[in-house]
C-alpha cells in the first residue's frame, strides 16, 4: 500500500527527537518500513566521549543494485518557543505549508524516501535506510559507527543519497556531490605575568599572539578547484581574560576555523599552521596548538552514470538539470563518502534550524516524485 509522505511528516515531527532521544521516531519508522517488507535492526552504539545514540538499519530486496538512503531523524532545540507560531512538535498546514521542528531539517527527506519506496515492488533491488538520531549534535555515535557497521556485515552499496536540504529555491535545483572540511584549531600563547610599569620583568604574550593572528589570517591556502571554492581560514576568538590595564596577563589564546577543499587533508592542514605559527614564535614564549574536536574531511563523489541518470530525472520533471554544489557546512555524507560514491538531494531549506521551520507541501510530493523515478530507473540499469 502506497505511503502519504505527508502523513508520515506529520507523525515524525510529532516525535520530538530532539538530540539524542529519538522520542519514538525511530519506533514509526520501523513499524512503517516492517510493514513495506524492509527487515529492520536497531542498534545502539555509544563511548568515545559522547551520549548513546539509537540508530536504524532497514534493507528490502535480495539480488540487484544496492541502493543506500541515509538521514537523520534528531533534530536541533526548538528555542524559545514564543517566537513559534504554535507548538514547534504539533505539525500544523496553513496555505500549503507543513511546518514543525524537522520539517525541513530532514525528516521531510526521510518521508518522502519511504514513500517513494512504498511505490516499487519489494524485488525491484536491494534498497537500504541508514538512519541516525545523532547528526545534529556530536555525530560520533552516529551514521560514522552505522555505516561502518553495514559494511563490516555485508551491506555495501553502489550509490547512496542523503535526504539533507540541498535545493537553493525550487526543488531539484541544486544536489551536492562533496562538501568541504571543517578544522578547527586552539592556539594558547603563556608567557609572564607582570605589572605594566616594569616590563623587563615579564614576557607580554600578546604580541606573539597578535602576529600568529596575521600569519594565519593574511596568506589564502589556495585558489580553489573545478569544484570547490577557495579554502577559507576565520579567526573566531582571541580571549585574554584581563579585566584591568595595568597587568601584563599570563596567557592569550585563540581559535580559528578552515573550511577546506580536497587539495588538503587535516593532516596537512596542521602541518601549514605549525609552519605559519612557528615563524613568529618567539623563544620565551610557550605556544601549543590543539585541534578542536574532529575534523570533517573534504569529500568529492565521483562523477558517473548514476549522478547522470538522477541529474536526468530531476530534468524531465524540473526542466532543467540541477547544479552540481559542493557549498554550505558538512553533513553526514562524509562518512559514507569512505565506502562508495554519494550526493545530497532534497528540499529547499531556508527555514530549517529556523521558528516556524516548514516546506511547501508541493515540494515534498515532488521529491517523493523524484525519488521514485530515480529508483525506477537505477534498478532497470540507467547506470553500470
Amino acid at each position: 500500500m502506497a505511503i502519504d509522505p505527508q502523513a508520515l511528516l506529520e507523525r515524525l515531527i510529532a516525535c520530538p527527537s530532539v538530540t539524542p532521544q529519538e522520542a519514538g521516531a525511530l519506533d514509526l519508522l520501523e513499524r512503517e518500513l516492517s510493514a513495506s517488507g524492509f527487515a529492520v535492526t536497531r542498534l545502539r552504539f555509544e563511548g568515545d566521549n559522547s551520549y548513546p545514540v539509537d540508530n536504524l538499519f532497514a534493507t528490502r530486496g535480495k539480488t540487484g543494485r544496492r541502493l543506500l538512503f541515509a538521514g537523520h531523524t534528531d533534530v536541533v532545540p526548538p528555542g524559545d518557543r514564543a517566537h513559534w507560531t504554535s507548538d514547534p512538535f504539533i505539525p500544523r498546514v496553513a496555505e500549503g505549508r507543513l511546518y514543525g521542528r524537522g520539517a525541513a531539517d530532514m525528516k521531510s527527506g526521510i518521508a518522502a524516501f519511504i514513500a517513494a519506496c512504498s511505490a516499487l515492488p519489494q524485488d525491484a533491488g536491494i534498497i537500504q535506510l541508514a538512519i541516525t538520531n545523532d547528526e545534529e549534535a556530536d555525530a560520533i555515535n552516529g551514521t560514522d559507527k552505522l555505516v561502518g557497521w553495514m559494511v563490516e556485515n555485508g551491506h555495501g552499496f553502489d550509490f547512496a543519497i542523503v535526504g539533507e536540504p540541498s535545493s537553493t529555491e525550487i526543488v531539484g535545483d541544486s544536489i551536492k556531490i562533496g562538501r568541504r572540511g571543517s578544522f578547527s584549531g586552539k592556539l594558547t600563547v603563556t608567557g609572564t605575568q607582570g605589572h605594566v610599569a616594569y616590563p623587563h620583568k615579564a614576557n607580554n604574550p600578546l604580541p606573539v599572539l597578535a602576529a600568529m593572528a596575521t600569519a594565519l589570517s593574511s596568506e589564502r591556502l589556495d585558489a580553489g578547484t573545478e569544484h570547490f571554492p577557495a579554502s577559507n581560514l576565520e579567526i573566531t576568538t582571541i580571549d585574554v581574560g584581563n579585566p584591568v590595564s595595568n597587568v601584563i596577563p599570563m596567557s592569550g589564546t585563540l581559535r580559528f576555523n578552515i573550511r577546506y577543499n580536497d587539495l588538503w587533508t587535516p593532516e596537512t592542514l596542521g602541518d601549514w599552521v605549525r609552519e605559519r605559527i612557528g615563524a613568529v614564535a618567539a623563544n620565551q614564549t610557550q605556544v601549543l596548538f590543539e585541534v578542536s574536536g574532529v575534523p570533517s574531511r573534504a569529500f568529492l563523489s565521483p562523477l558517473g552514470a548514476d549522478i547522470e541518470t538522477l541529474s536526468a530525472v530531476i530534468a524531465a520533471r524540473t526542466g532543467k538539470a540541477p547544479d552540481y554544489s559542493t557549498g554550505g557546512g558538512t553533513s553526514d555524507a562524509r562518512f559514507i563518502a569512505q565506502y562508495g560514491p554519494v550526493v545530497e538531494c532534497g528540499l529547499v531549506g531556508p527555514s530549517m534550524h529556523k521558528a516556524d521551520e516548514h516546506i511547501a507541501l508541493e515540494d515534498l510530493h515532488s521529491l517523493t516524485a523524484i525519488y521514485t523515478d530515480f529508483m525506477r530507473a537505477f534498478f532497470a540499469g540507467g547506470a553500470k
